[in-house]
Formats: C-alpha cells, structure tokens, sequence
C-alpha cells in the first residue's frame, strides 16, 4: 500500500474489513451472553453516526435512545431505528431512561467528560470517542471512577484494534530495532486559526439548542459555521486542535510499542494558540523515563499542519516519500518506519532481509466493547490505559500555550512545576449551573 492522506471514512472502511468476531471468555458474575446491551447514543451524525452503525452491528446490542442538541441532525436516525427516544438535553435523557446498560459519547470534546462521568455515576459502561476529555484533571477522574465502579470502558481509537497497529508494538516488543531512543510522530491536519473570532452574532437555527451545545463552557453569541457542526475542534473552549484530535490515534501505538508512562517535561516550538483557537504548526517534545523498551530519557516529538520531522530524520526512510501522518522511531539497532494504518518498515532494509514482520490478527473495536459489556473479555482501551494517553497529549496541548519552554511535569501532583501559571489550564472551571460531580 502506498503511504497517502489517509481520511477517517477510509480509516473506519479499514477498520471494518479487518474486524473479527471477539472471542467468549466468560468473566465470573459477568451478565447471561445472550443478555441484551441496551444503548443510548449522545451524539446523532457524522462521528457519533459512524459510532452508532458500528456498534449496532451487533445484534446483542439495541439501540434505545439518542441525545443531540440539534435536532436537525437526528432526523435521519429516525427513519433507520424508529423505535429510539430522541432527546435535545442530554440530562433529560439520562434522568428517564432507566434501564440503560451502555452509552458511547460522541460530541465535541468540550462535552465528553461531564456526560461520561455522569453515565457512570448512573452504572454505565461507556464507550467514549477520543481524547477522552479536554483537560487532564477531568481525564485522570474519569479514570479514577471507571476503577473504583468497575465498569466496561473503550476509548475510541480504532487503530488500536487494528493488525497494522498490533505489528507495530510487537516488532518494538520483539527488539528488532533494540530500545528505542527517540520517535517523530506527525500529522498533516490542521485543525488551528491563527484569526481572531468574528466580531458578530448570527441566529441561532430553529432545530439547535445554542445554550445545551454551549453546555459547560461560557456563553457567547452564535457564529453560523465557526462551532457547529465541525469547526469547533479549532476552538480552544471545545476542541483540542490538531495535537488532540490525532495525537490519541497516532501517539497510540508509541505510547503501547514503548510502554511509556508520564513524560517528566514538555516543550513546545511550534504555533501557539490566540484568544480563541488553537495554534496551526505545532512542535513539541516530550521527555519521558526509562522503560523495558526505550532508553533513558527517550524523546518523543510531535508535528502537525505544516511541520515535519528534520532532513536528519527523514533521511532514514531513504527515497520514500514521507506519509502524511506516521511514526519513526529510533531504535538501538535500527529504525521503524510506521505510516498510519499502513504496513511499518523496518530500515535500513539490508539489515532486516530476513526478518518477518508479526502478522497478529486484528479485533472490531466495537464489538469488542459490546462483548464486554455482555459478559465476554475485555476492552483493549479501557480508561486505565485511555485516560494516562489522553493526558500526555493533552499536556502538549497546554504547552503549546508557553512556546520554547520546557515544562516540568510533575504527574502524581498533576503541576507543572516550574511555571505556576501552566495549572491553570490543568483543570477548567464550569459554567455556573453545569457543574458535574467528580469533575
């Protein structure tokens, strides 16, 4: 396959071809397998849409009812599950529906923790899109409840299912490129404006609650088309940028291949974010410990939009034209070469002629999610793992922030410990009226 640009549609096509049906590995006190999972989705269209068809491939699981704050958006689910609920407040929707087993929360970013915590509170597993949550604090509670009620949880990042990904973590874990010294990780987005906000107000479409979408960032007027329906991801109250909307994907499988922990400090040399949205062009470098299979202080580096890796890196690919998105990663003996959801390459090629790549076979993500929550293995990207990833890459979003400063880390108190003024994007504070308990 020929590295290309590579779009979430043909991601999840990808993803779909090489879903296999999970395995039943019953768990002791686990639910009756012909149990059904019944699901409420908080989301309607584009990748809440892609989220429910997946998961409703399952016949096990019913689909009961749906939250979206537009209600133009949820039109059409109609028309393919007309027995569903739909509701405009996603609260409203959690108080009446009583005998809910499971939810997936597919909103913009700003909204994934409140509406993950409180399904939990009220006992649900759930399947959340990725990053798990905007801030760290909100991605190490949800982490903590998930734990403490034992409950069935997935973050959604497919690749993590996917072969490709599986031979990229075991090649590393198999020492074909010795531990690991340094990785470049990019992608070629460029979810960032360096404009200001508009300065006027637009009004708010019939079917749109403006106030519920707001949810539990500050009100504003609404813009036509700077929000909603995809623009928000550039947004620093609502979305996370390029770095947070691909870094959870791609940073996936270096975070597994590496077994890396918390980074001890993070320094940003690309484009800071202005008063609105987030920065295009980001730089940053993470320092992370030792571990079985990287060396001391091994270096991670992120790029985005425009940025690549150096000449000096890049040179040792050889005459292959770099992937819009991927990984390198330096190693001890060699160099693994990794575009996304693509077959890696282990270089140079005359040292590893007679080496054959792992051939692990990949899992469907969602019914993966679905069996467990029946009774029937477990999720491979349960909160444990999803929520220490989603802060590391949450972290380079915040320093991005404090451009060409290293940031000290310091992860059991969750401060950075060198510049006091870093904390305050550790944790946000909620509209008044929106709090949530446990964040």
């Amino acid at each position: 396959m020929t590295p290309s640009r590579i779009t979430r549609r043909d991601a999840l096509k990808r993803l779909a071809a090489v879903g296999l049906a999970v395995p039943y590995v019953r768990r002791l006190h686990a639910a009756d397998p012909s149990e059904t999972v019944y699901h409420a989705s908080f989301g309607a269209s584009g990748m809440a849409a892609s989220d429910i068809g997946s998961l409703t491939g399952s016949k096990y699981l019913k689909l009961v009812a749906v939250a979206d704050v537009d209600l133009g958006r949820a039109e059409g689910l109609k028309k393919q599950f007309p027995d569903i609920k739909i509701y405009q407040d996603w609260r409203e929707l959690l108080d009446k529906e009583k005998d809910l087993n499971s939810a997936n929360i597919s909103t913009p970013d700003h909204m994934h923790a409140p509406i993950t915590m409180r399904a939990m509170q009220q006992g649900l597993n759930v399947y959340t899109q990725k990053p798990l949550t905007q801030t760290i604090y909100e991605a190490r509670q949800l982490a903590k409840v998930a734990a403490e009620k034992k409950l069935v949880t997935q973050m959604g990042i497919q690749i993590h299912s996917h072969p490709v990904h599986k031979t990229v973590v075991e090649t590393i874990h198999q020492g074909a490129i010795g531990k690991v010294k340094e990785v470049h990780s990019w992608s070629g987005k460029h979810w960032g404006d360096r404009n200001p906000r508009p300065d006027r107000t637009d009004p708010v479409p019939a079917h749109l609650d403006w106030d519920q979408w707001l949810g539990v960032a500050a009100k504003r007027p609404y813009l036509a088309h700077y929000y909603h329906p995809g623009e928000w991801r550039k947004r620093l109250d609502f979305g996370t940028g390029t770095f947070g909307d691909m870094g959870c994907h791609i940073l996936d499988p270096v975070y597994g291949a590496l077994a890396l922990t918390y980074p001890i400090s993070v320094r940003s040399e690309g484009g800071a974010p202005n008063d609105d949205s987030w920065g295009l062009d980001s730089q940053v470098q993470y320092v992370y410990p030792a571990t079985e299979y990287a060396v001391e202080k091994v270096t991670l580096t992120w790029y985005d939009g425009d940025k690549r890796p150096p000449e000096e890196v890049k040179s040792l690919i050889g005459e292959r034209k770099l992937s819009d998105q991927g990984s390198i990663y330096i190693g001890e003996k060699g160099v693994l070469y990794s575009p996304y959801i693509d077959t890696p390459v282990l270089l140079p090629a005359d040292k590893f002629e007679d080496y054959k790549l792992p051939t692990p076979a990949g899992d469907n993500h969602y019914l993966q999610f679905v069996e467990a929550c029946r009774g029937n293995g477990k999720t491979s990207t349960p909160f444990s793992y999803a929520g220490p990833l989603t802060e590391s890459v949450l972290l380079g979003c915040l320093a991005t922030r404090f451009p060409k400063t290293t940031l000290e880390w310091n992860a059991e108190s969750m401060k950075v410990t060198n510049v006091a003024d870093a904390n305050r994007f550790v944790r946000k504070t909620y509209r008044e009226g929106w709090e949530e308990k446990g964040l």
